[in-house]
């Protein structure tokens, strides 16, 4: 989402003031349902992107690795219904549980209740409830929050007044575990500045560009990203060797016109540069472009993953 700009800066004397005050979102009041099988929930404390859907699909995979019928629930309308990576469009079932879908069995429902109870009648061993906390419908066995290093927790403030969902000093007393995502220089930073309010054990972790045999080194790029925090993907291209001809930024979940498309195979053609987006704005392309656009894996890769193999069920 776009942050406003008084999120990240250093709170002024009114926002001191009445910054406690913020109320946050507004939690559910209805008790949360106990599953069949285990969930492990995962969920950020922050409005912004964080890195969460990369942290869903990696704690499947590793989940998946260690032989357990691993299935993915997320928050969607209606009734539950299984992703068919194929056979869906982003605009059905939205471009997460899409992306999150060509790596473990996904479900989508209105009620996270119901999506778990259908993916447990489907043969599930074990559920990623993504966006399972803070607000959890289900009862989880292990709560793992992700957050991003380099923003932290923006002025510190629950919304509307900053980027949080809860007050800090209430935000991770239900978390096992928080993961934060970024390089070395901001997780020290958040250390520093962050680490006294978090009463939970703490991981880092990195997104880290998938080796697909691309040579970037000297390459032509017309890039465009809608994800949280764009900047971030132009900067990894940029890390890779790439040259940015062109990097639009997006909004999140932004929908692919054909005349924004148009207009970004244009002025690629005329740059002789190659036309590049993240996995998750690829699943929003009309099938016909798909092929005219190169993708960016990236992979989300904790420093150990010892701490969490130690807690998921």
């Amino acid at each position: 989402m776009a942050a406003p700009g008084f999120w990240t800066r250093p709170p002024g004397r009114l926002l001191r003031l009445v910054g406690p005050l913020a109320p946050g979102v507004r939690r559910r009041s209805r008790p949360a349902a106990k599953a069949e099988v285990p969930v492990v929930a995962v969920g950020s404390a922050s409005l912004w992107g964080t890195g969460k859907t990369p942290a869903v699909i990696a704690l499947a995979q590793r989940l998946a690795a260690r032989g357990r019928a691993v299935h993915v629930v997320t928050r969607g309308a209606g009734p539950a219904f299984r992703v068919d990576e194929r056979g869906h469009a982003a605009a059905e079932v939205g471009d997460e549980p899409l992306l999150i879908a060509a790596f473990a069995p996904t479900w989508v429902a209105a009620r996270p209740a119901d999506g778990v109870g259908a993916a447990a009648a489907a043969g599930a061993e074990i559920v990623v409830l993504d966006g399972g906390w803070p607000d959890s419908a289900v009862v989880a066995d292990v709560t793992i929050a992700v957050e991003d290093a380099v923003r932290g927790f923006g002025n510190g403030y629950a919304w509307p007044l900053g980027p949080l969902k809860r007050r800090i000093r209430d935000a991770f007393g239900d978390v096992d575990h928080l993961l934060t995502v970024g390089p070395a220089a901001a997780q020290h930073a958040f250390s520093a500045r962050w680490a006294a309010d978090v009463p939970c054990p703490r991981l880092a972790a990195e997104l880290v560009p998938l080796q697909t045999g691309m040579d970037w080194s000297g390459l032509d790029v017309v890039a465009f990203a809608g994800i949280g925090a764009p900047e971030r993907f132009f900067a990894t291209l940029a890390g890779l060797g790439a040259t940015l001809i062109r990097a639009q930024a997006l909004s999140d979940h932004q929908e692919m016109t054909p005349a924004l498309l148009g207009r970004l195979e244009a002025e690629a053609r005329r740059a002789g540069a190659q036309l590049v987006t993240t996995e998750k704005d690829a699943v929003r392309l009309p099938p016909g472009f798909r092929p005219k656009v190169v993708s960016l894996p990236v992979r989300l890769e904790p420093a150990d993953w010892a701490p969490l193999d130690a807690l998921l069920p």
